[in-house]
């Protein structure tokens, strides 16, 4: 059993915001397997399923983003998984629009789901993909920023971003994390050079 956990904020208000990439890259995928993401359980929304041929569990914590940590704790206690059999979704305002980046551990981040997880679980040993979303802009309050309603060529983005984040984790399940990283991995088109953090 693998437990693939997208993370985002609940409610309408925040669905098309950029905090919400990891919400739709779980629709996404579970649009693809057929799988419904709708059944209340360990302060999440899941769905059990086939991907690519694996037993998976695809949840979408409904806590506030922040306190994220408290329900994928409970998730791995309530499917029996380890933090290794989990692959996490995360939106990442440090990379730019359109880049992926897999890795297996690290705590480089400022995303505070991701660190919510971190001290949730006391380890960084899981795989997670972080989909870009920065600003084209210097914005004063990145919280705000990554709250705000996508505007359509981020939308555009975005889309393209949850189908190549769907395939990332059939290639983890299938192949693992180095054929998705050696593929994913990869810098987009953008003015300016940035360093993965």
């Amino acid at each position: 059993m693998r437990l693939i956990v997208g993370l985002g904020n609940p409610g309408p208000q925040y669905e098309w915001t950029p905090h919400n990439l990891g919400f739709l890259a779980v629709d996404g995928l579970a649009e693809r397997a057929g799988i419904r993401v709708t059944r209340p359980e360990a302060k999440s929304y899941v769905g059990r399923g086939k991907v690519a041929g694996q037993e998976v569990v695809l949840a979408k914590p409904q806590t506030m983003m922040n306190l994220s940590g408290a329900a994928v704790r409970e998730l791995l206690e309530r499917y029996e998984c380890v933090p290794a059999e989990m692959i996490l979704l995360i939106d990442e305002v440090d990379l730019p629009w359109g880049m992926l980046r897999i890795r297996e551990r690290g705590v480089g981040s400022t995303h505070n789901g991701f660190r919510s997880v971190l001290r949730s679980l006391g380890t960084d040993e899981f795989i997670r993909i972080r989909m870009g979303c920065q600003p084209e802009h210097p914005v004063g309050d990145r919280a705000d920023y990554v709250l705000n309603p996508m505007r359509k060529p981020e939308r555009e983005i975005a889309a393209q971003m949850v189908t190549d984040a769907a395939e990332a984790v059939e290639l983890i399940l299938t192949k693992g994390p180095n054929d998705a990283m050696a593929r994913f991995n990869r810098r987009v088109d953008t003015s300016e050079s940035e360093e993965d953090s």
